[in-house]
């Protein structure tokens, strides 16, 4: 960060109820700094309520820590598997109550915002993402497993449009 800079935190999370992806990012002076990344994972055969519970304390941990000025969620979207959609749905659901009561702004990007702010192309396939990802945070590796890179993805988006009078063309 330069002299005189605002810089801003940003959290990105990747919704699910298995693994919830999440990165942290500072930005500043259109320059990226990666603070943290990781998942919130829970187990198969695990109860539901004692997931999102775990889901809820895993990313309230999270906000608590780095004190984010934004958190970016990704919008969801059902396709083929509505059984799925409906937990992940749940999960979303505590990660956004986890937001509210940490008093966190929540914004939320469609995969296709996401994919054109990360490259430039809003139909890019998933490796691209991931790549770009990479490159534009400068990491040695693209981050693992791939819901952390996708949160990452995410608060890269955030931290393009947030105050783009374009923000709200691509639904």
């Amino acid at each position: 960060m330069r002299k005189g800079e605002t810089a801003v935190i940003v959290l990105g999370i990747d919704p699910g109820y298995a693994i919830v992806g999440y990165g942290v990012l500072e930005y500043a002076g259109m320059r990226y700094r990666t603070l943290e990344h990781g998942a919130v994972t829970t187990k198969a055969g695990t109860d539901f309520s004692r997931r999102l519970s775990s889901i809820f304390n895993g990313v309230s941990a999270v906000l608590a820590q780095w004190n984010p000025d934004a958190m970016a969620v990704e919008k969801l979207y059902f396709t083929n598997n509505k059984t799925t959609g409906i937990g992940v749905a749940e999960a979303r659901g505590v990660i956004l109550l986890a937001a509210e009561q940490a008093n966190v702004p929540v914004f939320e990007y469609t995969p296709m915002q996401v994919k054109l702010a990360v490259t430039g192309y809003g139909k890019a396939l998933k490796p691209q993402v991931m790549e770009m990802t990479r490159r534009l945070l400068n990491l040695k590796e693209v981050p693992k497993p791939d819901d952390t890179a996708d949160a990452l993805a995410i608060a890269i988006c955030h931290c393009h449009t947030a105050g783009s009078p374009y923000r709200g063309l691509l639904r």
